[in-house]
């Protein structure tokens, strides 16, 4: 997988969504360089990793990452936070602490699990891939600026960045809206060791910041925060306000994990 490595200070992973690259994070990337290293991930078949032969799992993808960042706290934004996710539940001597940015533990709907989206949503985008591949992304690249404050600004920004490092693939497409219509990683939360920072985008029409505040509530020591007129992709259209909640959240969870037990030492 193919990794920016940028800045100066502590290290932070940044873990990108569905369709993006890594890229799309360079708001974060300008604020945040002078503060923290950040190694900045393309996912399998995304971006500069277009070709990688690792596959768009959560295993794999966490098990490859594992063996290329150093401890850091992980960010995942809307698929990402799956990967980072799994990352902190599984390897928390590597994921140190948790960043979800409009991420859920489950993306879709249940019984128990009121504010997620339909599955046939995902199902759909996966039929859409095969009939109109550009027609199907800019759907779903609406759909995530829908209700910003700066839906314009956010959909240019969106639409500019989807092809910039090249197509994605279509079949790492079609496994990714896999991987939002079928994990369920509630129950990984409860034992979650790692602190976790949840920030939700109150005008998601993706992601509803409820499902967030009620994920950060089955965590230890989670976290939620709603930004008021923010999307989905509030690092766009508020990163002063997103970078001034890492700045909050980051030194209090590094400190946390050195004053609480060793995470080195729990089984993986």
């Amino acid at each position: 997988m193919h990794i920016d490595i940028v800045g100066d200070g502590p290290p932070l992973v940044l873990l990108h969504g569905w369709a993006m690259h890594g890229g799309v994070f360079a708001p974060l990337r300008e604020r945040l360089r002078r503060t923290h290293t950040l190694y900045v991930v393309d996912l399998p078949g995304h971006g500069h990793s277009r070709d990688s032969a690792v596959p768009l799992a959560l295993e794999p993808v966490v098990d490859a990452l594992a063996r290329m960042v150093p401890p850091a706290p992980w960010l995942g934004w809307s698929l990402g936070g799956l990967f980072a996710l799994h990352a902190a539940a599984t390897r928390p001597d590597i994921a140190t602490s948790l960043v979800m940015v409009c991420a859920n533990p489950r993306f879709v709907s249940a019984r128990d699990w009121p504010h997620g989206m339909a599955p046939q949503v995902f199902r759909d985008f996966a039929s859409g891939l095969r009939s109109d591949y550009r027609g199907t992304l800019d759907r779903f690249i609406a759909l995530e600026a829908f209700g910003s404050d700066d839906a314009r600004g956010e959909l240019r920004t969106l639409r500019a960045e989807v092809f910039a490092r090249g197509e994605p693939a279509t079949r790492v497409l079609v496994d990714g809206l896999g991987l939002l219509e079928s994990v369920d990683l509630r129950r990984a939360l409860p034992d979650l060791q790692v602190p976790s920072l949840w920030l939700a985008g109150r005008r998601d029409r993706l992601v509803d910041p409820r499902a967030m505040h009620d994920a950060a509530g089955r965590a230890p020591t989670g976290t939620a925060i709603t930004l008021d007129h923010a999307g989905h992709a509030p690092f766009l259209t508020h990163a002063d306000a997103v970078v001034e909640r890492l700045h909050a959240f980051l030194p209090a969870a590094t400190a946390a994990v050195a004053d609480g037990p060793d995470v080195r030492s729990l089984p993986k």
